[in-house]
């Protein structure tokens, strides 16, 4: 009798790894059924599985199979928490503290999954960290690390351009006008250096590299400014070789527009910009430049910028920059094609799309705009913070 239980066990642990659970239960309900009386506590004891799920087995043994492979009947199966505790996701938003992109739905905690969990307990919850973590997933919010965000001081009038801001996005959204987001990634050395990261090489195949990254060593720099068009989930990066100047930011700008803005929005008679306020972006030239691109292409350019303390919430940053430096960590950027290539193969599973192009222009550091050219723009400072949000229209001529 001892050798048969064993055999049996042994049957047991062979037979579980490869049936669904479906499947398993009929087995178990079937050898139940084979020894008769006192079938269930018998199987029970040799397979370690609650007598229940053993009489489940049987029932299941008499119906007919179900349709389309499923392991259980429709409708059954462990109900969702949130459909038994209805007011558990109310009392968890209000332990929230969201922060997060106004111009983006996904938002962010501080709180750990933990704190969480001990503070829904102590309000009749029992509802554990995993399964409050999916939760907030669902509802699109992430848990962050801290960040290098925070640049100084926040303005009191923050809230009020982060409100603007979206308010004139979802505007030009809404009418099918372009809304790009801009910004100068960190410029980056060509040559052998390490870079970043770590990326899949077959055993004893990791690249060597400079031990020294120093600036005399390099073969040049790459300066990739970055336009990421909102609407069509789509980015543009002009490489440099020089200086990262307001001359070379609107010529990114008239890059992207030239080949791709002009073709995806034939018809439009405006352009919103979404950029930091400082660099290249902040600049009296920036707006004499702009003038320029606004002559030239017939577009009423509205810019926003972004408040002080706040210039890596944009958008650019997390939906362009962020994946350019995953696809191209731990690769040595040997040269500028190398560069351009690792940027144009950069994509997301939500459907981003980035074309590269050299620019091997000089542009010039140190040019100054006098007042005269400043007080000749057609440009018009908004009543809100004229300094972070204004429109320059085409000249008459």
């Amino acid at each position: 009798m001892a050798t048969q239980t064993l055999s049996t066990q042994n049957q047991y642990e062979l037979l579980r790894p490869v049936l669904n659970e479906r499947q398993w239960r009929i087995y178990l309900g079937t050898e139940a059924r084979k020894l008769g009386l006192g079938g269930i506590a018998w199987v029970a004891k040799l397979s370690g599985v609650d007598r229940s799920t053993i009489a489940r087995g049987i029932s299941d043994s008499e119906q007919p199979p179900l349709a389309d492979d499923r392991v259980r009947l429709p409708g059954a199966g462990r109900k969702k928490l949130l459909d038994t505790d209805p007011t558990l996701e109310a009392d968890l938003e209000s332990l929230l503290d969201p922060k997060g992109d106004p111009m983006s739905a996904v938002q962010w905690t501080t709180k750990s999954l933990q704190h969480l969990e001990t503070a829904l307990a102590k309000l009749g919850h029992h509802a554990g960290y995993r399964t409050i973590g999916n939760i907030l997933h669902a509802k699109q919010f992430s848990l962050q690390a801290n960040k290098k965000n925070i640049e100084g001081n926040a303005h009191p009038d923050r809230d009020g351009q982060f409100q603007l801001i979206n308010a004139t996005v979802k505007d030009f959204l809404g009418t099918g006008d372009p809304v790009i987001s801009v910004d100068c990634k960190k410029k980056e050395l060509l040559g052998n250096f390490k870079n970043s990261g770590r990326e899949w090489v077959p055993q004893g195949g990791s690249k060597s590299v400079n031990v020294y990254d120093f600036p005399s060593l390099a073969d040049g720099k790459a300066v990739p400014y970055g336009v990421y068009d909102i609407m069509h989930n789509a980015g543009f990066v002009n490489v440099g070789t020089n200086h990262d100047t307001s001359a070379f930011a609107v010529e990114s700008i008239r890059r992207w527009w030239h080949e791709h803005g002009g073709k995806l929005y034939a018809q439009t008679t405006r352009l919103l910009i979404t950029c930091d306020g400082g660099g290249s972006n902040g600049s009296r030239n920036r707006k004499r430049e702009l003038q320029a691109l606004a002559n030239e292409t017939g577009l009423t350019i509205t810019v926003r910028h972004y408040p002080p303390a706040t210039s890596k919430w944009n958008k650019v940053e997390h939906s362009l920059f962020s994946y350019i430096s995953i696809n191209w960590r731990g690769r040595p950027l040997v040269s500028l094609e190398t560069v351009i290539d690792l940027i144009s193969h950069t994509t997301t599973k939500t459907g981003l799309t980035v074309t590269a192009v050299p620019d091997t222009n000089t542009y010039e550091k140190g040019v100054r705009v006098s007042d005269q050219e400043l007080a000749a723009l057609n440009l018009a400072r908004h009543e809100f913070h004229g300094e972070w949000n204004y429109t320059i229209a085409p000249q008459v001529r």
